[in-house]
């Protein structure tokens, strides 16, 4: 018995001493590598739902909710997921998170009723809010030096950019070849190589550990962000803007959200410092990071629709269409922590956002015509102007909060990337539709009630001509491309307008880079890349007497 006591220590010695002694560089590896699956999860469905439509048969009902399951439980839980982490260990939460994100995935796999795949969507949902605030806040604990950060944050939103739009590649190449389950087959032998690499080279950390975890304060959080952001999506599909299917949940959200936000405030030990959002560092950073995914994620919805149903592109082709736009993002990743250290943050984002702007102005050159070089510079300009964007605001967030509470900060980044996600496909999917639509109000030829249903989407519009056959049916093809086209860049005038808007919100943030106070860590724990223990951080309360 005693043997095997000492086995096992020394083993457990042998795994600490392997940890000291890894490069954090080694580590932002294997975080970037956590993140790229996640990120990759989020969108590389998208394609593939036409085959698991042909193959489960669900109702409209459950498609949206094959499509939706993940983002809703990914966005309602990393509140609860990062500030529990801060407390028993962001380590431990990522490897509880990769093993769910493995078994989810097999379940995905092996799906043959679409409530059995909703039921592995949202189990993916888990598992990647448990993920992501772990990455970010893990690599806030690793890398004390600003400096060293800012690489390390740019190369974290350039692969969380290569894994969302690398996704329709990838899926549409697996749908192509072999079958709607093999995209989430390529999860479970990654997961089975990270959980051991994290086990071995990644540092456990954590923050603030005074005080209770409040489990009632995480619970409000899950909940009312769940019901703000399935309100948004409720918006985006239905056209009453007063439909009680999407305003009594958004409001219900809102009702929970001021009783968590007033909770935090009265509490000792909160999960959420809610002081944190008095700096104008940090609130605007999250400002930022909502207007941006609020201008640009319902467009890249609809620039695909354009591409597959327009330009009658296949889904790979429109994969490697977009492909322009992964390679500037990376781009901006590799040269943002130049970019920040020589202008400063104020200049960096806003000067992304005034980029991404006129990229957005420019593409509305864009016609019923395929002009593929026009739409790579396009996209060059976006995902350039779009990456500086997020980098700028990121390490501005995560800097201006302290090391002890990186994953709560880490958390409202995430959700605020969420937020502003499904507030763009709501708002800029609405403005489309109301584009779109008056455009098919009189085709020769055409009814009332075909013509209506046309105006729902385009490819309703097709389905319907198709039926029709003969003039009419050509007639209404073609009025259904050019209102589409039309659309796009009403939208695109419209997302010019929130990135220039965010330009002004972004001249809040500092003007220089300051580095002198993040020379050291300020958690009580060891640093990981020295192995000398930091003086403890006060509690709240002893901050109060000081």
């Amino acid at each position: 018995m005693s043997g095997t006591s000492t086995t096992t220590g020394r083993l457990r010695g042998l795994l600490a001493a392997t940890r000291a002694r890894t490069n954090r560089w080694v580590v932002l590896v294997v975080l970037c590598t956590s993140l790229l699956l996640v990120a990759l999860d989020s969108t590389i469905l998208y394609v593939a739902l036409p085959s698991v439509t042909e193959d489960l048969r669900p109702t409209s009902v459950e498609l949206l909710w094959i499509g939706d399951a993940y983002p809703l439980v990914c966005a309602s839980l990393l509140i609860l997921f990062g500030t529990l982490g801060d407390r028993v260990g962001r380590r431990r939460i990522l490897l509880l998170g990769y093993g769910l994100f493995g078994l989810a995935s097999a379940l995905a796999v092996f799906s043959d009723t679409a409530q059995v795949l909703i039921a592995a969507r949202a189990l993916l949902g888990i598992g990647g809010a448990m993920i992501m605030p772990a990455t970010l806040s893990i690599l806030r604990d690793v890398f004390p030096d600003r400096h060293e950060r800012a690489v390390a944050i740019g190369v974290w939103t350039a692969v969380a950019a290569i894994g969302a739009a690398t996704g329709p590649v990838l899926g549409g190449f697996l749908v192509e070849h072999y079958w709607w389950g093999s995209v989430f087959l390529i999860n479970i032998p990654l997961m089975a190589v990270m959980l051991p690499l994290c086990r071995i080279l990644v540092p456990e950390s954590k923050g603030r550990s005074d005080g209770p975890w409040d489990l009632i304060g995480a619970l409000l959080a899950a909940l009312g962000v769940l019901g703000v952001v399935y309100g948004i999506k409720q918006w985006g599909t239905e056209r009453d803007l007063l439909a009680p299917e999407a305003v009594l949940p958004f409001l219900a959200g809102v009702v929970l959200l001021l009783l968590f936000v007033r909770r935090q405030r009265r509490r000792e030990h909160p999960l959420i410092d809610m002081r944190l959002f008095a700096r104008a560092a940090f609130s605007t950073s999250v400002g930022c990071i909502v207007i941006a995914m609020l201008a640009l994620v319902g467009l890249e919805l609809i620039a695909v629709q354009y591409l597959q149903l327009v330009l009658r592109l296949s889904p790979l082709e429109t994969g490697l269409r977009m492909l322009p736009l992964t390679f500037a993002a990376m781009a901006a990743g590799v040269l943002g922590s130049a970019i920040l250290r020589r202008f400063g943050p104020r200049a960096m984002v806003a000067s992304g956002f005034t980029l991404t702007a006129c990229a957005v102005l420019l593409l509305c050159l864009m016609g019923q015509e395929d002009r593929p070089w026009l739409l790579s510079l396009g996209f060059i300009l976006l995902g350039f102007g779009f990456q500086s964007t997020l980098f700028g605001a990121y390490e501005s967030m995560l800097t201006e909060a302290p090391a002890d509470d990186a994953g709560g900060a880490a958390a409202i980044g995430e959700t605020s990337y969420q937020l502003g996600a499904g507030m763009g496909i709501a708002l800029l999917g609405s403005v489309m539709n109301a584009a779109y639509a008056p455009g098919l109000g009189h085709v020769s030829g055409v009814s009332a009630t075909a013509s209506g249903a046309a105006g729902h989407s385009l490819g309703e519009a097709y389905e319907i001509a198709a039926d029709l056959g003969g003039t009419a049916g050509a007639a209404l093809r073609g009025a259904a491309r050019a209102a589409f086209v039309h659309g796009l860049h009403v939208t695109l005038v419209v997302s010019a307008v929130l990135l220039f808007l965010g330009a002004l919100a972004a001249l809040r943030l500092p003007r220089r880079m300051e580095c002198d106070e993040d020379a050291a860590p300020t958690s009580g724990e060891a640093s990981p890349a020295s192995g000398v223990a930091a003086p403890r951080r006060p509690s709240r309360a002893e901050s109060s007497i000081v």
